[in-house]
């Protein structure tokens, strides 16, 4: 596998705390649903509705 700069990753704005995140390989197979950037702002994203 070619070695990719993180600069050249997917990338996501959180729908919790509204910054962006790049993709990352545990989330290689799932990356359509993928909204939150960490366990934090999954958790808490009802809060900030």
């Amino acid at each position: 596998m070619k070695m990719r700069k993180k600069a050249d990753l997917p990338s996501k704005i959180c729908e919790t705390c509204k910054r962006p995140f790049a993709w990352r390989k545990k989330w290689e197979k799932v990356w359509d649903e993928v909204k939150y950037c960490s366990e934090k702002c999954r958790k808490t994203k009802s809060h900030n509705q």
